[in-house]
């Protein structure tokens, strides 16, 4: 297949449109962040890219700490008002009418409308040009449990969770594998000594 060459450019996706939080519960914030990850397992660590001149780069400076929140394809609407409105001028949590409740470890709100929140400490700061990456830990994780099966084992694919490429929204669909499955072994059949009567 032919492919047409660009210059360099950030077209990675998809990517979580995560609803971050910052601040604490008596002066929260919300902001929409696409340049997520996770970057490394043991110690779980992720980070965000934030702009300098967005409301919440300072309150995320002052206390170290964010929690990453991942919003339902039905939060669509807020997900784009939270990343296109800043918390300066515009109370986003009053607006949206986003409940909160405190997080476990650190002090940033958590979103009690999405199905997972991720506590973040931050632990470096790292000027990349037109934003600034905050390193964090991952010190806690809260799931809704209704997401959680009798075996303790998280079942997302349920949530309906909303991801972004290339300024478009879309909602996750169905599963179609899970990891190692291309490598798994399969069962074989039990053989049984019994003869047939």
């Amino acid at each position: 297949m032919a492919k047409i060459i660009w210059k360099g450019s950030a077209l990675l996706g998809p990517v979580p449109p995560a609803l971050v939080t910052c601040g604490t519960m008596d002066e929260p914030n919300v902001l929409t962040i696409a340049w997520t990850g996770i970057v490394c397992t043991h110690p779980a660590m992720t980070y965000i890219s934030v702009r300098p001149s967005r409301h919440s780069y300072e309150m995320i400076r002052k206390t170290g700490e964010f929690v990453i929140n991942l919003p339902t394809s039905s939060m669509g609407r807020t997900v784009d008002f939270c990343g296109m409105k800043s918390g300066a001028k515009v109370d986003k949590i009053q607006k949206c009418k986003l409940g909160l409740c405190e997080g476990s470890e650190v002090s940033a709100p958590v979103l009690a409308d999405c199905p997972v929140s991720l506590e973040c400490r931050v632990t470096q700061e790292m000027p990349l040009g037109s934003h600034t990456m905050f390193l964090a830990q991952i010190v806690a994780v809260q799931v809704e449990d209704r997401f959680v099966d009798s075996k303790g084992k998280l079942n997302l694919q349920q949530a309906g969770l909303l991801a972004y490429a290339h300024g478009e929204y879309f909602a996750l669909g169905r599963k179609c594998g899970e990891f190692g499955f291309s490598v798994r072994k399969k069962k074989k059949p039990i053989k049984s000594d019994k003869k047939p009567k």
